[in-house]
């Protein structure tokens, strides 16, 4: 199992790695309350940063660490000369010994607690005194499932305040291994996260509720990292150019491979133009597509570049299929009796081969062995489907969803997706911190396939091919939303930015990354 050697803000931690590493500080320090104290300062500091003029701060504790340091951010508060309360439930008194030090520090110097219930203020709108921040220091890394009627309630009552969300390490109600919420949980603006990454904040519900992430390691030196298991990578836009390298000066169209887009069927002859288009503006040398005959014409009109030709029974596949160094299958193909025969003959082929749309469709009710180096990208949909569960198992733990396709079909998984992620066995999963949500709309899959196939016929192995390409899908989702917004954002809008982040260059501008380390 991969392995960190030291603190890196790529790598991606669950909460039993977490638990390793506090331990190991605290042997190493003598005193778990030296920890905590880390924690708390290195959260009211990152509070002074980003709200310097809150000077009504509540601050929601629990029972345990995570409550102790909203004790010790609540102190550094009072001693500023801001007006703090710490609110909790009645059965959260702090119960570890490292909480209870630190909430008599805090009452020790005049601060004051507030028990939290449906009664307690006369706020009806909020139940929590009025303030300009809130700090959730409720849970940290513990909570699995959802919490109680009680809790939910405060959180309920966190979330309905017009003031901004603070949140300790993990939004409360938030699973920092799966990324899901199992009931309510604490929508935050921002979350400062302690040691190291969490790898369930990167994805799927977490994102909703996470906010702006920032890390704070609290100082762990790099001993505390060895042989500490890492679950997973996290890649930005700026890991681009690990991949992009320039182009040597003598290149030419075969050396960039000849990439082989099959469907279209009809009805669907745009999604096989996306995909071929976004092939070529990925740097692919040659682009073949095998489609319905009405769709030849459109195709040659709307991309000259790409060379189309009708295929109408699978036979006619034959020469393209030599050809190809990649191959796109599903982009509209289709599930009828023009589809199957193709579907069959591609994989058949053994060639490098990406599986998306109705190729997965075809894969779920007639499974076929895939050649070992094959991409599939499922929606969540998709991936339930083919794994024979429902679309909520799937986003209830996509890092297990994901591990569950590698595994039932012997291939690359690209897990679609708020926090897209990519798997394939033997391999570190890795998560695309990009994308937005002007990306769900029909006709982004297709542009994914021509992008990945694209890289896997430049000579790309599939597990780089599908990291790679999912980034630089998202990267380019993001760009064309900010020079357009969300809403209305097109396939085809991500064009001209697919050929601009495949060639990454020092004075390309990046996306603005959500995650800061301190």
């Amino acid at each position: 199992m991969p392995h960190a050697a030291a603190p890196f803000v790529h790598s991606l931690f669950d909460a039993a790695a977490l638990r390793q590493l506090e331990a190991r500080a605290t042997q190493r320090l003598g005193d778990g309350f030296e920890l905590m104290r880390r924690a708390g300062r290195a959260a009211w500091r990152d509070l002074l940063a980003h709200w310097p003029e809150a000077m009504r701060i509540v601050v929601v504790c629990g029972p345990g660490n995570n409550g102790g340091d909203g004790y010790v951010l609540a102190r550094h508060a009072k001693d500023a000369g801001r007006d703090v309360r710490v609110v909790h439930l009645p059965e959260h008194a702090p119960r570890s010994e490292l909480a209870r030090r630190a909430a008599e520090e805090y009452t020790g110097v005049g601060g004051r607690i507030a028990i939290f219930d449906d009664a307690s203020f006369d706020d009806a709108t909020s139940r929590l005194p009025p303030c300009d921040l809130i700090v959730d220091a409720l849970f940290g890394i513990g909570l699995a499932r959802a919490p109680d009627a009680a809790t939910q309630s405060l959180i309920a009552a966190m979330n309905a305040n017009d003031a901004a969300v603070f949140a300790l390490d993990v939004p409360s109600g938030v699973d920092a291994d799966r990324g899901c919420a199992p009931g309510a949980a604490a929508i935050a603006t921002r979350t400062i996260e302690f040691i190291a990454p969490k790898a369930g904040l990167r994805t799927g519900a977490a994102l909703d509720h996470a906010g702006t992430l920032s890390l704070a390691s609290l100082e762990l030196d790099a001993p505390d990292f060895e042989g500490i298991a890492v679950i997973a990578e996290r890649l930005a836009a700026t890991d681009l150019p690990n991949w992009l390298a320039p182009r040597p000066r003598d290149s030419h169209k075969g050396r960039n491979g000849r990439v082989l887009c099959i469907g279209g069927d009809h009805g669907s002859g745009g999604a096989i133009m996306l995909s071929a288009e976004a092939a070529l503006r990925s740097g692919a040398g040659l682009v073949e597509v095998a489609t319905r005959e009405r769709h030849v014409a459109p195709m040659l009109a709307r991309l000259p570049e790409a060379m189309a030709h009708e295929v109408g029974e699978a036979d006619a596949l034959h020469a393209a299929l030599e050809r190809a160094d990649a191959i796109a299958l599903g982009p509209g193909l289709g599930r009828g009796e023009w589809s199957l025969p193709l579907y069959e003959r591609a994989i058949a082929s053994g060639k490098p081969l990406l599986l998306d749309a109705d190729a997965l469709n075809l894969l779920a009710t007639r499974p076929f062995a895939l050649p070992a180096d094959a991409v599939i990208t499922p929606h969540p949909g998709e991936a339930a489907r083919l794994l024979e569960t429902t679309t909520a198992d799937v986003q209830r733990d996509r890092f297990a969803a994901a591990r569950a396709l590698s595994d039932r079909y012997a291939c690359v998984v690209v897990l679609k997706g708020a926090g897209t992620i990519v798997m394939a066995a033997h391999e570190t999963p890795r998560v695309i911190a990009a994308g937005n949500p002007g990306m769900a709309v029909g006709g982004m899959g297709d542009v994914l396939s021509g992008v990945i196939a694209a890289l896997r016929a430049q000579g790309m192995n599939a597990f780089d091919a599908a990291a790679c390409g999912a980034l630089l899908h998202s990267a380019a989702g993001d760009a064309a939303a900010h020079d357009g917004g969300e809403r209305g954002l097109l396939p085809s809008d991500l064009m001209p930015w697919l050929r601009h982040f495949s060639n990454p260059e020092p004075n390309n501008p990046q996306p603005h990354s959500r995650e800061t380390m301190r």
